[in-house]
């Protein structure tokens, strides 16, 4: 469960720069002065993009599992930090994706 909580950890980071890389695109293809450099980075942009879409299926798992394993105590080696992290991002996740108009 400890790896479970870091991956679910990561693909959360990759929601949120996700989600940071969308607002900034918005922000340059409004003005009119997209980026057109040298720097090719599109194979990372797109791994990020795609652990950033898996993130509210990993995180719901996660929820789901850390709720149903909680009243049990078998969740001691897992850092708090992290839990509320991943916790917290949930309902952020879920009206991103089901109620917000991006």
């Amino acid at each position: 469960m400890r790896f479970f909580s870091r991956v679910a950890l990561i693909c959360n980071l990759c929601f949120i720069i996700s989600v940071i890389m969308r607002l900034v695109k918005i922000g340059t293809n409004a003005k009119g002065n997209g980026y057109n450099g040298a720097l090719k980075v599109e194979p990372i942009i797109s791994s990020i993009v795609v652990l950033g879409w898996i993130a509210i299926f990993v995180n719901i798992i996660f929820a789901i599992v850390f709720i149903s394993r909680y009243p049990a105590k078998k969740m001691n080696n897992i850092p708090r930090w992290i839990v509320f992290f991943n916790i917290i991002l949930v309902p952020m996740q879920v009206y991103y994706f089901f109620f917000s108009n991006f």
